[in-house]
């Protein structure tokens, strides 16, 4: 299945949602800080992520519509960061030392990751063997 692009409006309401579970659209737009977007923003761009199946009309409380996220917090993470690999030829490597020269990425941040890809590598090894028995 495609997964769907996700505009940056769309990521803060799912980012309502997976912290709530399911809201109302009055719930979602009062949970921005200020400036909010307009609550006619909030409906039309809830109504295009219920076509998208990124969010579920799940039920009806009085005259409000309860949605809830279709789209795991994972699966969205990893769709915008196959979206910003693609800027950079699908390859991590230009991506990060465009955050290294930008200050963003730190020589302590780059040993810290050295170390999460280490024990990565080590549990993949290990699924491995596992798995070949």
């Amino acid at each position: 299945m495609k997964r769907p692009k996700l505009a940056k409006l769309e990521v803060r309401i799912l980012e309502v949602l997976w912290a709530k579970g399911s809201a109302s659209m009055r719930e979602i737009q009062q949970a921005f800080p200020d400036p909010r977007p307009a609550y006619t923003t909030i409906t039309n761009t809830i109504y295009r992520m219920e076509i998208k199946k990124v969010v579920l009309r799940a039920r009806k409380v009085g005259t409000a519509d309860i949605f809830e996220p279709l789209i795991a917090r994972d699966a969205a993470r990893e769709n915008l960061l196959d979206e910003i690999l693609g800027f950079f030829g699908g390859r991590a490597q230009p991506m990060m030392a465009q955050l290294i020269e930008s200050g963003k990425l730190t020589l302590d941040d780059i040993r810290e990751l050295e170390k999460a890809a280490v024990e990565a590598d080590r549990k993949r090894t290990a699924d491995r063997r596992r798995n070949s028995k």
